[in-house]
């Protein structure tokens, strides 16, 4: 066999290179894994750092703009908790009790109440007792905060009834029950308002609302205190548990000063305790992580130099051990090709001369050992194929020894002649003169033949016949494949005092397909999967499935062999499979005239 060199086989990476990269690769682990793990701490060091800080900075805004808030709650207290003005919303009388109410208590107290506070507070007040008369200013379609910067309204209840805001305010709770919500022009204007119930303490029932107050500022004023002075870039906003941004300050912006993705940024919240609103800055993550960058710069350059450095160590490495791999490697391919004449040679006592010399001491016996487990190999296929014919022929002749001895006995002298020459056809076409391999025809011939032979014994109590394809007569077989599964129809198959076999042949592709099919007593489905099992459990199938599957198998491989179909109480079909395989030379039987 012609010598092809490893190229022209298949396509490898040469050893040299894998031994370069795995030193290449091994070296840098170390120190990506260094890189990254010191450039992670530091990271995670200064991200903590500043959020501590901005937490800090954010919990100090949250207690200014909740003590700006709590001054707003402190006006509403002054109606809320005031009992006489309880008492003069809660009396519904008109003429001069209603006008002496308005002008004696309720303006007056309205203007303390704005007159407590330095900020810009709009008040107004919706009652339930519609005989106080309406109090309120017309700002022009424009800001009532911008008119002197306090202001109040008087207004009946009714007028707000069915606004959603007023509708969906909480149950009432005493002391507590309060919601700041942007309502009716608020967002418009940057303001937000202090909803809150007027109740009637006096009689007990706080359930029971004489009116509703709303107290109004500017967002910029409750949030002055909010101050994105974190670095360059930061923004600082307040949302509240919808999403929904109060108030806002800074942008955020990336490095080019262009807006930035939120993925760019380091988030810190802080919740207002109560209150579903939450303080929320955003701070470049570039910024956090400058100094990062410094050790960033520090491992590619470790990295750069280990790898320059090693790439030399390994290029010389590589190339010393790779020499001697290829040319082990060419010698091996040779070998592998059938050339076993090349040998390898090598200088000095190592591991590669060590090596080269049990390769040439291997290769010395190679040869011989191949031819020697070859020839080995067909001899036993054959010594196992005789054996397995073997152990069909006497124990047919067995069973028909037996039935010849009945007939003399019984003086069957008709049957008696004629089952003894069916019985020396069957044995001269079984013989035929030692070989293994026979025609189809002669196979079936011998079928033929045994059932004449059991005809005799069971006379009209057995039917066969035979379906054959005269196409498949020109192929030959292993013979002795149909007859022992006629025998394990007459033995186990028989539903009643009668049988009936039919046995088919045909070509199915390039396969051959012979099945036995009877009318008898079938099997039920464990006893069918255990003869369809194929495991090499020699006991879970009967001696003639065995011995012919083996047979089968033994000649023309695993792919072959025999399959059963069975039914109980409907009958069973056995299918044996094999290859098409022509006859090299017409088959001449010698002997024409039987015994």
């Amino acid at each position: 066999m012609a010598y092809k060199s490893p190229t022209e086989e298949h396509k490898f990476i040469p050893f040299g290179y894998k031994l370069m990269f795995s030193y290449l690769i091994i070296t840098l682990i170390h120190v990506l894994v260094f890189g990254y793990f010191a450039n992670w701490i530091f990271v995670d060091s200064a991200r903590k750092k500043t959020s501590d800080n901005v937490q800090a900075a954010l919990s100090q805004m949250k207690d200014n703009i909740r003590f700006k808030m709590m001054d707003t709650v402190r006006l509403s207290d002054m109606m809320y908790y005031d009992d006489t003005l309880a008492a003069r919303l809660r009396q519904y009388q008109e003429g001069w009790y209603s006008y002496e109410s308005t002008t004696q208590y309720l303006i007056p107290k309205f203007n303390s109440v704005l007159k407590s506070t330095n900020r810009r507070t709009s008040l107004v007040v919706y009652l339930r007792n519609e005989t106080l008369p309406e109090i309120y200013n017309y700002y022009n379609d424009s800001d009532p905060l911008t008119y002197a910067g306090k202001s109040y309204d008087l207004y009946h209840l009714q007028r707000i009834e069915d606004r959603s805001w007023y509708q969906n305010f909480p149950p009432e709770k005493y002391g507590e029950t309060m919601m700041w919500q942007q309502v009716e022009r608020d967002i418009e204007f940057g303001n937000i308002s202090l909803l809150r119930r007027m109740v009637d303490t006096a009689r007990l029932k706080p359930n029971m609302d004489i009116g509703f107050m709303r107290l109004t500022v500017k967002l910029s004023d409750l949030f002055e205190t909010v101050s994105p002075d974190f670095g360059e870039g930061t923004s600082v906003r307040i949302e509240n548990g919808s999403g929904q941004v109060l108030y806002e300050r800074g942008s955020p912006l990336n490095s080019s000063g262009k807006q930035a993705s939120d993925k760019e940024f380091l988030t810190i919240k802080e919740p207002f305790g109560n209150m579903d609103w939450q303080l929320i800055t955003n701070i470049p993550k570039a910024w956090v992580e400058k100094d990062a960058r410094k050790v960033k710069l520090l491992t590619a350059g470790i990295g750069s130099i280990s790898f320059l450095l090693f790439v030399c160590v390994g290029i010389f490495l590589s190339g010393y051990f790779s020499r001697r791999v290829s040319r082990i490697v060419m010698v091996l391919d040779s070998f592998r090709n059938g050339d076993f004449r090349k040998r390898i040679r090598f200088k000095g006592r190592d591991e590669f001369s060590t090596i080269s010399e049990s390769i040439n001491d291997m290769v010395q016996h190679i040869d011989t050992l191949i031819q020697q487990v070859y020839v080995t190999g067909l001899k036993k296929k054959e010594a196992e194929l005789e054996s397995l014919q073997a152990q069909i022929n006497p124990h047919f002749l067995y069973n028909t020894l037996s039935s010849i001895s009945l007939m003399a006995k019984f003086g069957q002298v008709e049957q008696l002649h004629r089952m003894v020459s069916n019985l020396a056809l069957f044995y001269r076409l079984s013989l035929n003169e030692g070989r293994t391999i026979i025609p189809v025809a002669n196979e079936l011939e011998q079928a033929k033949a045994y059932l004449d032979i059991q005809k005799a014994k069971y006379t009209d109590r057995l039917e066969a016949l035979f379906e054959v394809d005269p196409a498949i007569l020109k192929y030959e077989m292993v013979k002795l494949l149909i007859q022992p599964f006629l025998e394990n129809v007459l033995k186990h198959a028989w539903c009643g005092d009668r049988v009936h076999i039919r046995v088919t042949g045909q070509k199915i592709g390039d396969d051959l397909e012979f099945r036995i099919i009877d009318d008898g007593v079938g099997m039920t489905a464990e006893t069918l999967r255990r003869l369809n099992a194929d495991d090499g459990n020699e006991h879970a199938v009967g001696y003639g499935i065995r011995n012919v599957r083996q047979r089968v198998q033994l000649h023309y491989g695993k792919v072959y062999g025999v399959r059963i179909h069975s039914r109980l109480g409907i009958g069973t079909s056995v299918s044996i499979r094999i290859p098409c395989v022509t006859r090299k030379t017409p088959y001449v039987d010698k002997d024409e005239t039987g015994v």
